[in-house]
């Protein structure tokens, strides 16, 4: 049952490309350029589902899924994060250390270039 996903990232096409895939299964996107602006669409637009590009300016995805985990009311949101590096963790934090300094760790990563395949299969997975 397909809802609302925030997709944050600051390459245009990746969010394009995100877009596309979602929408066409029925999903509703809603897209910001920056952390700082995803923050800010995520408390106004509540998705069900926010997509994290890890390296962005300013804020980066390990630090806008930080605020939303300490966030009360979307602290429990699903969160899919996106590396366009081979490591799963920019920052050097583990997914074990994300959840045992945040109380959760990302729900999934995925490494880009993703296929759409992959993306609709990983946010089904996530979303249940």
């Amino acid at each position: 049952m397909p809802g609302k996903v925030l997709v944050v990232d600051d390459e245009a096409d990746a969010r394009e490309f995100v877009r596309a895939v979602l929408e066409d299964e029925g999903w509703e996107v809603v897209e910001a350029e920056n952390g700082k602006t995803g923050l800010e669409k995520a408390r106004n637009h509540s998705p069900d589902l926010v997509i994290l590009d890890v390296q962005m300016p300013d804020l980066t995805g390990f630090q806008v899924f930080a605020e939303l985990a300490r966030s009360g009311d979307l602290g429990a949101v699903k969160v899919i994060m996106l590396t366009g590096v081979a490591t799963k963790t920019g920052l050097g934090f583990s997914a074990e250390e994300m959840e045992s300094f945040l109380g959760r760790a990302p729900d999934a990563y995925l490494e880009k270039p993703i296929s759409p395949d992959t993306l609709v299969r990983t946010v089904q997975r996530v979303m249940g």
